[in-house]
């Protein structure tokens, strides 16, 4: 709505007496504010998809593995254990010290007290008993060794 101002000024000539109507904004102008939030969007899309949570295992090969059941806990050991010392227990990452702590609340509620350890093929048997060490010391008796089936000929 336009606005009215007096534009009587201190000279008293005649230019000063009246009044004069300005046309003020006084609305917002939410376009560019559309034009931020496409763009944003269009950001977030693009890169969602490559975000994924949780730890790329290269899973060793059994020539005849058993098929998971049950609802299991899965602790995952990257490749890059030795020098980080991180595990995952499902999705959160934490130090190897702190994982019995983590497992044995896990399991507390459950009647399944069984734990799969997904362990990256390029680690060696030391740091895989390492992992286990911390589990047995926490009283988890039930630990499989997650493996995937042999690709061509057995």
């Amino acid at each position: 709505m336009p606005k009215v101002q007096s534009t009587s000024g201190p000279s008293g000539g005649r230019r000063g007496r009246g009044q004069h109507v300005s046309t003020t904004l006084a609305e917002i102008n939410v376009v560019p504010l559309v034009d931020v939030m496409l763009v944003l969007l269009i950001i977030f899309m693009v890169t969602a998809p490559m975000m994924q949570a949780g730890l790329q295992v290269n899973l060793p090969q059994a020539r005849n593995p058993t098929p998971v059941t049950a609802e299991p806990i899965y602790i995952t050991v990257a490749a890059d254990f030795p020098k980080t010392r991180i595990v995952q227990l499902d999705k959160d990452e934490f130090r190897v010290e702190l994982l019995g702590e983590r497992a044995r609340q896990a399991l507390l509620l459950r009647d399944d007290k069984s734990v799969f350890v997904r362990a990256d093929a390029v680690l060696t048997i030391q740091d895989l008993m390492s992992v286990l060490d911390v589990l047995k010391a926490a009283g988890i008796e039930k630990v499989a060794i997650m493996t995937k089936p042999r690709e061509g000929r057995s």
